[in-house]
């Protein structure tokens, strides 16, 4: 067990920007997504986070990484709000099919086992990873989660023909009313961010130094970028953020200025993340919801479905604890 504390078509630009992006510090290769990096962790959890994992000849085989939240009496294992997915990584194996996932359900187990006493366990795992029959045998909860996942991106041509219609025609108008620009700051990527909660009646679950936090972490690896759509007002329309490694892009938050929705900036935000994210990587992840709303805008981008397991476990005594204070709650006076 190990515990740590807490845009250019050119297939040889393509090649020398993947190639750029060997693991540097604080990065290891035991990894599905970018949200299971240990800078990632270190950014998004500073000081709550852990990992447990398995060996074989000394090197490490398995891997499963977790964020620690709550009082000791009511700790829970879980993922930050920054994080898409986190759960295991397991090294690939060439045995037989059969050989192989027996060896999986083992290591899985064994990852299991060696997580700290907690009185609850809740995480999204990765889409590469929908295996998790030795947490269910464990006698975790599995459920099925999208989200919506572009794989090859090396044809510009052929991602604008497999978008809907409509979504081409909203991004021809923002062209004519907005440019796409980064660098304009986290704090006003956090305002228009938190108008899109408000409009929802949600506090901002994000504070502007977790988001400085995590985007010093991204730009110091050249791991994203954080697009603004302005007017020539000087008006921010919509923004998006996207990050990446060699794996996969991911479409971590957007928000937009509710009384300047109509102009079709937050189409054209997500047609140059591809853009950018194609000099990096084959695979587009929509950071997916169940909402069908935005499953319906995700979709409209020519996406295609993909699972991926959400797994808890919650205790007998933490579950009753959290519903008397519940119930308390719903009976106490009101001012």
């Amino acid at each position: 067990m190990s515990v740590l504390p807490s845009p250019s078509d050119g297939a040889d630009h393509r090649a020398e920007a993947r190639s750029q992006a060997a693991h540097g510090p604080g990065e290891t290769e035991h990894a599905n997504a970018i949200f299971q990096q240990p800078w990632w962790l270190d950014a998004v959890a500073p000081g709550r986070w852990g990992e447990v994992t398995c060996e074989e000849g000394g090197r490490v085989v398995a891997r499963l990484p977790y964020v620690v939240r709550g009082r000791p009496r009511f700790r829970m294992l879980t993922q930050s709000s920054l994080t898409q997915t986190l759960g295991p990584w397991v090294e690939p194996s060439d045995a037989k099919p059969v050989r192989a996932l027996a060896r999986e359900h083992e290591l899985l187990a064994e990852l299991e086992r060696q997580l700290p006493p907690a009185r609850g366990f809740a995480q999204q795992f990765s889409p590469l990873m929908l295996n998790a029959l030795a947490f269910h045998w464990a006698g975790y909860r599995l459920g099925v989660h999208y989200t919506y996942r572009l794989e090859g991106l090396g044809s510009e041509e052929a991602l604008w023909e497999g978008m809907r219609d409509n979504v081409r025609r909203e991004i021809r108008k923002a062209r004519k009313r907005v440019e796409v620009v980064e660098g304009i700051g986290v704090d006003r990527f956090h305002a228009v961010l938190s108008m899109t909660y408000a409009r929802q009646g949600i506090a901002t679950p994000h504070s502007v130094t977790e988001l400085e936090r995590l985007e010093a972490a991204c730009r110091s690896r050249d791991a994203g970028a954080m697009l603004f759509a302005r007017d020539e007002a000087g008006r921010i329309h919509a923004v998006v953020w996207v990050v990446w490694d060699r794996s996969a892009a991911y479409y971590l938050l957007a928000g937009a200025d509710s009384d300047l929705r109509t102009s079709g900036a937050g189409s054209l935000l997500v047609w140059e993340a591809l853009m950018r994210a194609r000099a990096v990587t084959d695979v587009f992840d929509f950071h997916g919801s169940m909402l069908a709303p935005v499953e319906r805008f995700f979709r409209s981008f020519g996406a295609r479905q993909a699972p991926y397991l959400r797994v808890t476990r919650t205790d007998p005594a933490a579950s009753l604890a959290l519903a008397s204070r519940t119930a308390l709650r719903r009976v106490a006076p009101r001012g």
